[in-house]
């Protein structure tokens, strides 16, 4: 692929929690803004690949150990992962190293974002042509709100004594945190010149066309369809995409993204500003598509040669 492209990707979720820390609560920085990290962006992705029969390695998957009598459900290891996509192959020492970056090159979310892989001996790191930023949270009325939940089953362990006994005859309590509403903007850049030493190695052939309409297409729509109890509530609702020369270099985009909540019955409002940095670079830039959700959302943007699309229907507006 000749060319980088940069954007940005939102997320919308209403009463649901799209990135939760160790606490339960939506991701937040030391001052209290909410975001949700690269990893919440990527995961859904690679589910939908998963689901499309692609080969994806970062990801977790379970199987069955037999430990003397017992058996339990664990996940596999990155060593079993690997040899469980690319069966026959096998890891172990003295494997081919220039096999296994083969193979792994042919993993969807290896050929996108990267990979960290040092097993029995072959130390890879692998920088990804797909880089996505953190997604911070635009809408200022955001605010966590916590569930109460009964369990319809008692606690059958037999713990503690006198009064915590007593309670443990009772449904156990669970807790559902989500936000009232939050708007994630996500930057993002490709830029397929990081692997020119592996096509050089001829272990793969590049990030191609085909690559990025992958991507692309996982990118509009992963975050709606994986309809999980937390994220049921979150979607894709923006998608900027600027396609450029290679030699192009074009920063943040998301920091020239505003969110303003509609009032009551109107629709939210984004605002795109970026067209006078895009404009200085009309000659190297391509081609620019704005996606966006036209059931909530009234898009307020100043660059005159987007092309506009539905981000449900992918038809032009």
């Amino acid at each position: 692929m000749n060319k980088r492209v940069y954007g940005v990707l939102g997320i919308s979720s209403v009463m649901a929690n799209w990135n939760a820390d160790f606490s339960g609560y939506p991701k937040s920085t030391s001052d209290g803004t909410v975001f949700g990290s690269d990893k919440a962006f990527k995961y859904p992705m690679k589910k939908m690949w998963q689901e499309k029969g692609e080969k994806v390695l970062y990801i977790k998957s379970m199987k069955l150990s037999k430990d003397k009598e017992k058996i339990t459900v664990v996940p596999r290891s990155l060593t079993e992962r690997y040899e469980h996509i690319f069966n026959p192959s096998e890891i172990k020492k003295g494997t081919d190293s220039n096999e296994i970056l083969k193979n792994l090159f042919h993993a969807i979310d290896v050929k996108n974002f990267g990979a960290t892989f040092a097993e029995e001996g072959n130390n890879f790191s692998i920088t990804g042509a797909v880089q996505i930023g953190q997604g911070m949270n635009k809408y200022e009325g955001t605010e966590a709100e916590e569930q109460q939940i009964l369990s319809p089953f008692r606690d059958a362990s037999d713990k503690g004594k006198g009064k915590d006994k007593e309670e443990a005859k009772n449904s156990t309590l669970g807790t559902k945190i989500v936000s009232n509403e939050a708007h994630y903007f996500y930057p993002f850049a490709i830029n397929p010149a990081v692997y020119n030493d592996f096509i050089e190695m001829g272990v793969t052939e590049g990030y191609t066309e085909e690559d990025y309409k992958k991507f692309k297409e996982a990118s509009l729509c992963a975050a709606t369809a994986f309809a999980t109890n937390a994220k049921l509530g979150c979607e894709n609702e923006f998608a900027l995409f600027v396609e450029t020369k290679e030699e192009t270099y074009l920063p943040n985009l998301a920091a020239y993204i505003d969110f303003v909540k509609g009032d009551k019955g109107q629709k939210n409002q984004i605002i795109i500003h970026a067209d006078e940095i895009l404009s200085q670079l009309a000659d190297k830039i391509d081609a620019v598509e704005i996606y966006f959700n036209r059931n909530t959302t009234e898009l307020v943007s100043d660059i005159t040669t987007a092309k506009l699309l539905d981000i449900f229907t992918l038809q032009e507006v």
